[in-house]
Parts: structure tokens; sequence; C-alpha cells
């Protein structure tokens, strides 16, 4: 299949297409007039890569992902990559969500600080 219709059966712009393409993590041959023929695997393909760029996952581990036995993140056989890469990103969320955690509270602290400021007529900067 064409880009245009594959484009159109994902909901995936050709451009995001051509950089899967370019990043290794999709596969299209060319015809004699180098234009892109795309087995109709590559929608399950697309579907999978969009998932796993929710998940926050990069080209690069995506493509690590595919050279697993199971490619797709609806298939939870054991694959010892899989489980590296998604265990390294829960690190990674859980460590932004303790720095969130602390900007909330400093925010918090200091909205207190200038209500309570300006109630007084005394503005404050804490840090």
């Amino acid at each position: 299949m064409r880009i245009s219709e594959l484009a159109r059966l994902t909901n995936v712009s050709a451009r995001a297409i051509r950089h899967y393409e370019e990043k290794g993590l999709l596969q299209a041959e060319r015809l004699d007039n180098d234009y892109r023929d795309f087995k109709a695997s590559a929608v399950d393909r697309i579907h999978s890569i969009q998932l796993y760029l929710k998940l926050g996952l990069t080209a690069d581990e995506i493509r690590s992902l595919f050279t697993c036995e199971v490619a797709s993140p609806d298939d939870y056989e054991y694959c010892e990559e899989m489980l590296e890469i998604y265990e390294g990103k829960l690190r990674k969320v859980n460590r932004q969500i303790e720095s969130m955690l602390q900007l909330k509270k400093l925010l918090e602290r200091q909205v207190e600080l200038t209500v309570a400021g300006k109630n007084k007529g005394d503005l404050r900067i804490s840090v």
C-alpha cells in the first residue's frame, strides 16, 4: 500500500511514517517509480510505535524492542529487553513525579507566603 493509504488507515501523517522509516522502525519496499510500498502489517506496526511513543520510549528503544521475539505491546510474553526498558522508564517517571511533587510543595508554600504577605501588606520571597 502507498504511504497516503497507510496514513489514512492509521491516522498518522505521511511525514511521521517517513520518520519512522528513517529511524528503522518501519520498512517499505521501493517501486520502480521510487514510491514506497508498505505491507498490510505496517498498520499494526504503526499502532505499536504509537503506543510505545505514548509510553515515553525513544525511537532507539522502540527499535530495540522490535528486535525482540515479541514486538507487540499487547503480547506479554517475557522479553528481557522489554522488561529492562519498561523498568528504566518507570524509574525515570518516578523521579519526575518526585521532582514535580517537590516543586508543587515549593509553589504552594510561596502562594501561602504571598497571600499572607499581601494580607499584611508585606511581600516576601522565601526559598
